[in-house]
């Protein structure tokens, strides 16, 4: 068992629960963590006995596209996304983060972690 990591993935976004946040948008950061059986690729050194990540990153991208009102939304898609789409995969955890959220106070940022087993 192996675990492939894609670590703040930035990304422009427009969720959250504001009209505002759906017209301004805002900064997000995404870390995506996938567990796979990862030995045989470990010993033919062939991208096609792995996990690309090029293609997490462009589920990522595609789900953080779509405007949700939550980040748990968003964060549930992204996981089933990867289910769907990388058969390999055992585990997905998934954290979402909103830069500078609109809550009326000096915030970083906020975020949702989320992880789900085949």
């Amino acid at each position: 068992m192996g675990t492939i990591r894609l670590k703040n993935i930035k990304i422009y976004a427009f969720h959250g629960c504001l009209i505002e946040e759906g017209q301004i948008g805002s900064d997000y950061l995404v870390n995506l963590s996938v567990k796979a059986n990862l030995k045989q690729a470990s010993n033919t050194d062939a991208l096609s006995d792995t996990i690309d990540y090029v293609l997490l990153q462009q589920i990522v991208r595609e789900e953080m596209a779509m405007r949700a009102k939550l980040l748990e939304h968003v964060a549930k898609r992204i996981m089933e996304a990867v289910l769907l789409k990388v058969e390999m995969v055992t585990e997905v955890k998934v954290t979402v983060a909103k830069k500078n959220p609109p809550i009326g106070g000096d915030v970083a940022e906020v975020s949702v972690t989320m992880a789900i087993k085949r």
